[in-house]
C-alpha cells in the first residue's frame, strides 16, 4: 500500500509539485533543499554508523583534555595523577551519559555535566594522593584551576568531534523506519529529510492502519508491524523512530523489542511534548519534537558481564557456606521422602532453551506426567511436615545455586517454568514469552512483591518484563536483600 501526499511547503515558498507515480522511494523535489540535495539513491554512500565512531571520539577527547591539564596543572608526578583521574573521571562521564547516542549535539549542554564530575574526579584524586603522601594539599584554588583546565579543553575538543559528526551526517545519512505514518509520524519524517544534521534518512513507514493526511513526505508504507524484522534486515537499517504514542500497544512493543534485540537504535517521539520535560535521562530532542532514546536490551548493557561474574562468585559461595544447611537439608529429606533427595524438572530459560533445574525433593509425584503438568502442590496431603518447612522457608531451592554457577539461571531474573505452562501461558498473555530475554532467576522482582503460587500471570509477566527492562545492578541487589528478608520472615509479619 502505498500513501503518496504533497510535500509540507516551506515559509515564502510555492507548494512543492505532488510526486509522480513511478519515482523512486526516497524521490523529492529539488527545491525543498537547494542547499543540501538529497542523493540519489544509486549514489548513497555508506551510512555513516555513529554508534563506536562518536563515543571513541567523546572519549579521546577527554583524555586529551585531562593528560593535558595533569601535566600542566600538578606539580609531581603528571602520568600517576593523571591515570588516578581518568579511573575517576571516565567512568563518571559514562554512568553520566557523555558518550551515549545523541540526535542534538552541543558542547555547551555538556559543559555543566562535564564540569561537575571533573570536580568530583579531582576532589577523589588529590585526597588519595594526599592519603598516601604522593602530594601536599591543595588549596581550593589549585583544585579549581585544575577542574577548569581540564573542563574548557574538553568542551573545546567536543565541539570540534560535534562539529565533524554532523558534517558525516549530512554527507551519509543513515536509513531510519517510521512506526506509525499518521500526522505526527509524516511531520518527524518532513523534519528528518529537511535537516540532515541529526544523520537519518527515512525510507518508509510502517502502520498496520495508515491513514490518508493531506501534507506529508512522499514516502511508502511498507507493511504492517510485522514487517519490521523483514525490513531491518533486508534494507539494513539502523535507526526505528516510533511515533504516535504507540508504545504502550502489545503489538508496537513487541516490534521495539525486536528492534532492540537486532542491535538497532530506537527512538520514541511521544504525543505529549511535556513528556519532554521529565528531564529523565535518553531525553533528546528533533527540530524541535521531543526524543527518548530507548535504552539497549539488558544483555547488551556494559554492567551484564559483571552480573555474570557476580552470580558465579555469590554462587559458589553460597554453596561452600551452605554446605552444613545442604547436608542437614538432603538428611531430612532423606529421612521424610526415602532415597531421591534432589528432585529434577525439566524448565524453560533463556530464548526458550530447556534445562534441568535442581530442587530439594518436598513431595514425590505419582509419575512424570504430575510433575510436568501439575500446577500447585503447596496443599497436597501426601507433603510432610519437612516438605512444608522447606517449602515455606524457600530452602528446597537451595540446589538452583548449582543451576546458577552452570550458568542455566542468574540469582535474579524472571522465575523458570516448566514447558507445558510456557505454551499454555505464552498463548493466554503475550507477554509472557518476552520474560526469555534474559536468563530465568532464582529470585525475581515478581516474587519478591508476594506474586507466586496461585497468583496472576498476568502480573508476573508484567513484573518480569518491568525487571528486563529497567535492569541494573542495583536493582538485582536491592531484589536480593528483599529476598533475604522474606526467608528470614515468611509471613511478613
Amino acid at each position: 500500500m502505498t500513501i503518496d501526499h504533497e510535500s509540507v511547503p516551506r515559509p515564502g515558498r510555492p507548494p512543492s509539485p505532488r510526486r509522480q507515480p513511478g519515482t523512486g522511494l526516497l524521490d523529492r523535489p529539488a527545491q525543498a533543499s537547494r542547499s543540501r540535495p538529497v542523493p540519489s539513491a544509486g549514489r548513497h554512500r555508506r551510512p555513516f554508523r555513529s554508534r563506536a565512531a562518536v563515543p571513541a571520539g567523546l572519549l579521546g577527547s577527554d583524555v586529551l583534555a585531562l593528560t593535558a591539564a595533569a601535566v600542566t596543572a600538578v606539580d609531581t608526578r603528571p602520568l600517576h595523577s593523571t591515570a588516578v583521574l581518568l579511573s575517576v573521571l571516565l567512568p563518571l562521564n559514562l554512568a553520566g551519559g557523555l558518550y551515549r547516542p545523541r540526535l542534538t549535539v552541543s558542547a555547551l549542554d555538556d559543559l555543566p555535566a562535564l564540569a561537575g564530575r571533573a570536580a568530583v574526579a579531582v576532589a577523589l584524586a588529590v585526597t588519595l594522593a594526599a592519603c598516601l603522601g604522593d602530594a601536599r594539599p591543595a588549596s581550593p584554588l589549585r583544585l579549581a584551576a585544575l577542574v577548569v583546565a581540564f573542563t574548557l579543553p574538553a568542551c573545546l575538543l567536543r565541539a570540534l568531534v560535534y562539529r565533524l559528526l554532523r558534517r558525516a551526517r549530512r554527507l551519509r545519512p543513515s536509513p531510519a523506519l517510521i512506526l506509525g505514518a499518521g500526522q505526527l509520524g509524516q511531520r518527524v519524517a518532513a523534519a528528518m529529510l529537511e535537516h540532515r544534521e541529526y544523520g537519518l534518512r527515512p525510507i518508509g513507514f510502517l502502520d498496520s492502519q495508515p491513514g490518508l493526511l493531506a501534507d506529508g513526505p512522499a514516502l511508502r508504507v511498507l507493511g504492517g508491524h510485522d514487517a519490521l524484522e523483514s525490513q531491518l534486515r533486508r534494507k539494513r537499517i539502523h535507526h526505528v523512530v516510533v511515533t504516535e504514542g504507540a508504545a504502550d500497544d502489545a503489538q508496537t512493543a513487541a516490534a521495539l523489542r525486536t528492534a532492540t534485540r537486532l542491535g538497532c537504535t530506537v527512538w520514541l517521539v511521544p504525543q505529549l511534548r511535556e513528556y519532554a520535560a521529565l528531564g529523565r535521562r535518553g531525553a533528546d530532542q528533533l527540530w524541535g519534537f521531543p526524543v527518548v532514546l530507548l535504552a539497549r536490551p539488558a544483555l547488551r548493557r556494559p554492567g551484564w558481564p559483571v552480573k555474570r561474574a557476580l552470580d558465579v562468585g555469590a554462587a559458589s559461595l553460597g554453596l561452600l557456606l551452605l554446605s552444613p544447611v545442604l547436608a542437614a537439608c538432603a538428611l531430612a529429606v532423606r529421612w521424610d521422602t526415602g532415597p531421591g533427595v534432589l528432585f529434577r524438572q525439566q524448565r524453560t530459560g533463556l530464548d526458550g532453551q530447556v534445562f534441568t533445574l535442581l530442587k530439594f525433593r518436598t513431595l514425590r509425584p505419582s509419575n512424570e506426567h504430575e510433575s510436568a503438568t501439575r500446577w500447585n502442590i503447596s496443599h497436597d496431603h501426601r507433603m510432610g511436615a519437612v516438605g512444608r518447612l522447606l517449602r515455606r522457608t524457600s530452602m528446597d531451592e537451595l540446589p538452583q545455586l548449582w543451576n546458577v554457577v552452570r550458568g542455566d539461571m542468574s540469582l535474579v531474573g524472571p522465575r523458570p517454568e516448566r514447558p507445558y505452562f510456557v505454551m499454555r501461558f505464552g498463548q493466554a498473555y503475550p507477554e509472557y514469552q518476552d520474560r526469555h530475554r534474559v536468563p530465568v532467576g532464582l529470585t525475581g522482582l515478581a516474587q519478591v512483591n508476594g506474586l507466586r503460587g496461585d497468583t496472576s500471570i498476568e502480573d508476573r509477566a508484567r513484573f518480569d518484563n518491568r525487571y528486563i527492562e529497567g535492569w541494573s545492578l542495583w536493582q538485582d541487589a536491592k531484589i536480593l536483600l528483599r529476598t533475604a528478608a522474606l526467608m528470614l520472615n515468611p509471613d511478613g509479619s
